[in-house]
């Protein structure tokens, strides 16, 4: 009788009277099983979240790195860049006047209009408006003359070597008695100017530090009824 027939004759109401290989079998089944279980609840329900949570530790490290590499690669280009961008600053920064550029700047404003054939009907400087390292100022103009010196105008002004931008550009027929080609022109050109240190917010905070208090603030008088050197007490006493 082989092993199967055995098994299937097992009585499971008299396990005592099994032969000793189907106790040492089942006995074998039953620890494999608990082992399973261990296996599962101690080690596999518990240490599975942690491998993935590494997993996913693994893939943003090797994002990250890829990143970095890829900046890295780049570095050379991007220093190249950054150092074109600081000419190209200085550059721009070059074209802003200083203070004592900007009356010369406003007669060169005012002269390319002229030049243009246009009649100056009003030229009004306005309060500086200060930035962060340079001022604005912004100067309302009205010009009379024809559509094309209003285009020579234009272009005199960005062909000048500072930064001059025209802003709420307005053109309106001149009236009723003036010629069909004459038009009025109200523009407010902006030209800007660096702020020197003693200018700027930082160096104003700088500047009130090391001044220190201002002169001719009296000493705070001494309270009435007491004397003001201790050793005049001790006299007195």
């Amino acid at each position: 009788m082989n092993f199967l027939q055995q098994l299937r004759q097992l009585d499971f109401n008299d396990i005592g009277r099994w032969p000793g290989i189907f106790h040492a079998f089942f006995v074998g089944i039953f620890f494999l099983v608990v082992a399973i279980g261990g296996f599962y609840m101690m080690v596999w329900k518990n240490q599975m979240p942690l491998l993935e949570k590494a997993e996913r530790e693994e893939r943003e490290l090797r994002q990250s790195f890829e990143q970095k590499q890829k900046k890295a690669a780049n570095f050379t280009a991007y220093k190249t860049q950054l150092a074109e961008m600081e000419r190209s600053f200085g550059t721009m920064l070059r074209q802003l006047p200083g203070k004592t550029e900007i009356p010369n700047l406003l007669v060169d404003i005012s002269q390319t209009g002229l030049a243009a054939g246009l009649q100056e009907e009003l030229f009004q400087p306005m309060d500086e408006i200060r930035k962060d390292f340079y001022a604005e100022k912004p100067i309302k103009i009205r010009l009379r003359g024809s559509y094309h010196e209003f285009g020579r105008f234009v272009s005199d002004i960005a062909a000048l070597p500072r930064i001059v931008t025209l802003h709420d550009i307005d053109i309106a027929p001149a009236g009723k008695d003036a010629p069909a080609d004459q038009l009025i022109l109200n523009v407010t050109a902006k030209t800007y100017r660096y702020l020197d240190e003693s200018e700027s917010s930082s160096g104003e905070s700088k500047a009130a530090t090391k001044a220190g208090p201002r002169v001719g603030t009296k000493p705070a008088a001494a309270p009435k009824g007491k004397p003001q050197n201790p050793g005049q007490a001790k006299k007195a006493g």
